[in-house]
Formats: C-alpha cells, structure tokens, sequence
C-alpha cells in the first residue's frame, strides 16, 4: 500500500510539475499591461513605461462576475501612482464581490505631462473598456472610474469632462462615449482654488508655468463642472485629512445635489489620516467600503 502511495503522490507532482507552468503563464499574460493606443499615445515624449498611459485587467471570476466593470485611478498627486492600497488591492476587493476592474498607469507631471493629457488617458481608458465590454462579460452601461487623491481629481474629471465620442472619427474606440455610468472618488482633490486645493497636485497637473493661471483654475476646479449629467457619485472623506482638506469633498457633492444628481452619497469619517486607502487595519475606518458596496446594489451596479 506503502508503495502505490508514493507512486500515486510521484505521478501527481509529476502532472503538477507540467501543468503549474503552464497555470503562471497563462496568469502573467492575463495581467500584462495593455496601451491605451496601439500605435503610441498623444504628445507621447518616448517609449518608456512612464510614457505609455496603459489599463492592467483584473476580470471577476466568471462564477462570480455581475457585469460590473471599473477603472481604478491610483493617487500620487499627479507626480506618482499608489498602484499597491490604491490599485492593486482595490481590484483585488472588486474582484471579491464579483466586478471587473482595469488599473489605469496614466501620465503623470513629473514627467513632463500636463493637462490635458491626463483627462485623455482616463476618457481613452473608459472608452476602451466599453469598446471591449461584450468580450469581457461586462455590462456597458455599468462602467464605473475610482480615484484616489488626485486620482479622485482624474476620476472627477471623467465625470465632469466626458464626451458622448465622435461618430466620425477613424479609431473605432474614439466613436465610444466616454462617459462613467458612475464614480467613486476616495479623499479626492477636486477642486484647484488656492483655499482648499493640494497644490503639488495643481502643480503637476497644470505645469509650473502654468501655476498661476486662472482659466486652468476655472477648467479643472470640477465642482463648478458638475452638471445634471454628471453621473451618480459616491464619495469619502474624513475630517482629520491634512493633505487634501475635506472642503473638496464636500464642494463636490453640494454641486451633485445643487444639479439634482440625487442618486450620490457622501460619507465622512472624523478620524483617518490621508492616503488610507481601504483602511482595513482600523476598526472605524474600514466600514466605509461597505457603505460604498451598499450604495452601489442599491443603485444597481452591482448585485
């Protein structure tokens, strides 16, 4: 018996030992990073990783997936991407509870790109998960943006600067409407007045030439750029955040409901420092991606 034992284990790790390979690949492929043009970027400046505003899928389980789908904008302050609390364990949530998710690497100032280079990253990476909605079991009108920080400001922006696409254009994908069926903005910064905005953001955004002007002010302060098309939009904040002050959150939702966009929710928490991303590890603080799930069954983005 002893010896049909380890016969059986041998022919097992034996299988393993092809198929485990075989299993790795197949999953690095999956999650390679994908351009969001194939024959390079706009205003690209080279060929580097920075240079190439891409989405990396994290598709749901089939057992699990609702047809929801989102783009995660990880935070930085436009000079850098949280890809790790703000992107990779944010797919990871979605994944959980059944919904698709597309990391975006857009563009950033410190390396030479401003505005409006960002806002086509995000518009191009909405598009193009639209574009690819049936063949990933996403539903297309249940395509949200996430954003953190000024990743909130990028995902705001797709709220407030979409398009419906352009039905003459050449690129199939650019004939897509850009528009998010829904936002979720975490500690955004979404206004640039010089009271409340994070200037290190504006900064990069705009250029350092640009600091100081004021139609750019105007433009990218997008709570003046709510309108009642502005999809519905759920959003968190806490008080005690010194890098991004709750004043733009609270902006933000008072346009939603200035515009009658009725269907957001705003929750804020009184403790919880910047940057806390799913804030697993404290008691309080971590109930707030339960709200956003209910929100969202509630609203029917998800089941």
């Amino acid at each position: 018996m002893i010896h049909h034992f380890y016969r059986l284990r041998s022919s097992v790790l034996a299988i393993l030992a092809l198929v485990l390979p075989c299993c790795v690949c197949t999953q690095a492929v999956a999650q390679e990073w994908i351009p969001l043009w194939s024959s390079g970027a706009p205003e690209s400046k080279g060929s580097k990783d920075h240079d190439v505003p891409a989405l990396l899928p994290k598709l749901a389980p089939k057992d699990k997936a609702t047809g929801c789908a989102v783009v995660v904008c990880p935070g930085g302050g436009y000079g850098g991407l949280a890809m790790d609390h703000e992107g990779h364990q944010i797919a990871a949530w979605l994944n959980e509870r059944g919904i698709s998710a597309w990391i975006l690497r857009y563009r950033l100032g410190t390396h030479g790109y401003h505005h409006p280079v960002q806002k086509g990253d995000v518009l191009r990476a909405i598009r193009t998960v639209r574009s690819q909605a049936e063949a990933n079991g996403v539903d297309p009108a249940k395509i949200g943006v996430w954003g953190f920080s000024a990743g909130g400001h990028l995902a705001s922006t797709a709220a407030t600067h979409f398009d419906l696409g352009d039905t003459a254009a050449v690129d199939p994908i650019d004939r897509i409407s850009s528009r998010p069926d829904f936002a979720i903005l975490s500690y955004p910064v979404i206004t640039m007045n010089e009271d409340f905005t994070h200037k290190g953001s504006r900064r990069n955004l705009f250029g350092g030439d640009r600091y100081e002007n004021e139609d750019l002010v105007e433009l990218l302060s997008n709570e003046k750029r709510v309108t009642k098309a502005t999809p519905p939009t759920f959003i968190f904040h806490t008080v005690e955040d010194q890098a991004v002050p709750v004043e733009n959150a609270l902006r933000f939702f008072s346009a939603l409901r200035a515009s009658g966009v009725n269907s957001s929710e705003l929750h804020i928490y009184q403790n919880g420092r910047h940057g806390v991303g799913l804030a697993q590890a404290d008691s309080v603080l971590k109930t707030w991606p339960d709200r956003l799930f209910d929100w969202m069954k509630t609203n029917k983005f998800t089941k």
